[in-house]
């Protein structure tokens, strides 16, 4: 009885080489997740549009705040302190 030798050879240039499995395996989970993704996205309704509230704010009306610790003041001139 002969090995079956014949059929490996035929095969051979299908092989991934083991430098590229890293890439075709990173490749192959990329191309599932976008693939199954995109599927979701297919199948999810569309938004409803909003509106911006038309309803201005009153300024002077707000929660007054209190500040802590000195005012800010940019140092313009760095040499000086």
């Amino acid at each position: 009885m002969p090995e079956p030798v014949a059929g490996v050879l035929r095969c051979r240039p299908m092989r991934i080489r083991e430098e590229n499995r890293n890439m075709f395996l990173l490749a192959t989970v990329t191309l599932c997740c976008s693939a199954l993704a995109a599927a979701i996205a297919l199948f999810e309704p569309a938004p409803a549009k909003r509106q911006a509230e038309t309803a201005a704010i009153d300024v002077p009306a707000s929660t007054p705040v209190r500040v802590v610790g000195a005012p800010f003041r940019p140092n313009l001139n760095p040499r000086e302190r």
